[in-house]
């Protein structure tokens, strides 16, 4: 059943369609243990991107594969919230970090006075909601992106968790940022509003990854001013780098690199080349940050971007001069 190491696809000896996810109990009837789903989940053959789900690795992360996967374990009677919707509506990229590790539960609340649902695979509970915060998407009923983003930035404890939420949910185009900071008063004594009020105004939809989003976190903690995120560099008319945020007029930006792309020692002479052409001929200064500089105990990156920013406010008017 399990393919050599070398390879990341099921064959059709696989027991259960290829073609479609399926869940915990399916896999038990097909004469599938916890112990093979694990091992399969571990070499990368199945994606579990929710508890009590799974999906082989060849099904492409669609919009169609997420709501037959949803159809699977959410109740008719429920309505899909949190990081739960985020997924449904962005995909896995919107998942938590580390979602490999930890698999989320999902996330299933009945409207109020309905009792929440109990087992080991949902987190549940009662939601008040407006009729326009719902919809539904191939039978699922779910919280608007709009919806979604002002919960997991009001709900989720862990901040970098919350603006990647946001910032995940305004990447879909589906509302804009003005429209999420409009519905704040709506939440007044809330839980999770104070903090909201600060982590609203930070959000930014053109943020590629969690990575980026807890850098940009830290840039504000620096108290630096509101970044430019996804800064174009051009050339003879086209767009040759693109830059993970910044400020245009210091000529100062921040980078995050993060392991699924810049681990690689082709990616990282890259970065490198790249970094150096715009030091030499654009006068960039650009602050480069990893995993460990970011998150933890031991993160500087709060004061290695105050520091950065102050030098290059003094130095902007010498590097001018040539480029």
């Amino acid at each position: 059943m399990i393919a050599p190491s070398n390879h990341v696809l099921l064959d059709d000896t696989f027991p259960l369609p290829l073609d479609q996810p399926f869940t915990r109990a399916m896999a038990i009837a097909a004469g599938i243990s916890d112990n093979t789903l694990k091992r399969l989940c571990d070499r990368d053959y199945l994606r579990r991107p929710l508890r009590n789900l799974y999906l082989p690795a060849q099904l492409p992360d669609t919009l169609e594969i997420r709501l037959a996967a949803l159809s699977l374990v959410v109740p008719s009677n429920c309505f899909v919230t949190d990081h739960t919707a985020a997924w449904l509506h962005a995909g896995d990229d919107s998942l938590p970090p580390n979602s490999h590790l930890v698999v989320p539960r999902v996330s299933v609340f009945r409207p109020p006075r309905v009792r929440a649902l109990r087992n080991s695979w949902t987190a549940s509970g009662e939601r008040t909601l407006l009729p326009r915060d719902l919809m539904e998407l191939g039978g699922v009923l779910v919280t608007t992106p709009l919806r979604t983003a002002l919960d997991l930035g009001r709900l989720q404890r862990n901040v970098d968790i919350a603006l990647w939420g946001m910032d995940s949910m305004l990447g879909t185009r589906a509302f804009t940022h003005e429209e999420m900071l409009a519905e704040l008063p709506r939440f007044k004594g809330e839980r999770g509003i104070v903090r909201m009020r600060v982590l609203a105004p930070r959000a930014d939809g053109r943020t590629q990854s969690f990575g980026e989003a807890a850098l940009r976190g830290r840039w504000y903690d620096a108290g630096l001013p509101r970044p430019w995120v996804q800064i174009p560099v051009v050339m003879d008319g086209r767009v040759i780098f693109w830059l993970d945020m910044g400020l245009e007029e210091l000529l100062f930006s921040a980078e995050y690199d993060g392991e699924k792309y810049h681990s690689e020692d082709e990616h990282r002479q890259h970065d490198h080349d790249r970094r150096e052409w715009l030091g030499q001929n654009r006068a960039w200064v650009i602050e480069e940050f990893r995993r460990g500089n970011v998150f933890g105990q031991h993160q500087d990156a709060t004061q290695r971007l105050a520091m950065a920013y102050q030098g290059c406010r003094k130095s902007i008017g010498n590097r001018r001069l040539f480029v």
